[in-house]
């Protein structure tokens, strides 16, 4: 039996193999609809419209994810807070009161940690350098 789930992270990475070091054969968005095929460990082995591949269990909810937050399923399946922390973020309505509130903190750090991007080959490199192994023991 294929059990559908939904990506619940902005960017889900498809993987070629179960380990944060495969190759990413396709991405997919926040909402998109999977179907499990395969779970070894932590991770599974999913196929969608973009393709298939591995993506590790944490970016995936059983919840049916609805964009559109006046359709009568969303009221059904999720909360509005649960839609807001669902993508591992603040939706801005929630951003702006929770500055609101919080007016002493600064949140210069924060923005700029938002806007960092690691590559898979600045990965590798940093797992080689410091002599670790990736999940599973794939290097």
């Amino acid at each position: 039996m294929t059990k559908t789930m939904s990506v619940q992270v902005k960017k889900c990475p498809l993987r070629n193999q179960p380990s944060f070091l495969g190759k990413v054969v396709s991405t997919l968005a926040y909402g998109d609809q999977v179907s499990v095929r395969e779970e070894r460990a932590s991770w599974l082995h999913v196929a969608t419209g973009k393709g298939e591949g591995w993506t590790h269990s944490s970016a995936l909810t059983p919840k049916k994810i609805i964009l559109n937050p006046d359709s009568r399923e969303v009221r059904a399946s999720t909360s509005s807070e649960e839609i807001a922390l669902a993508g591992k973020g603040f939706n801005k309505q929630v951003e702006q009161e929770y500055r609101r509130q919080n007016r002493n903190v600064d949140f210069t750090w924060v923005d700029k940690m938002e806007q960092i991007v690691i590559s898979q080959t600045e990965i590798g490199s940093f797992l080689r350098e410091g002599g670790l192994t990736a999940e599973g023991g794939k290097s």
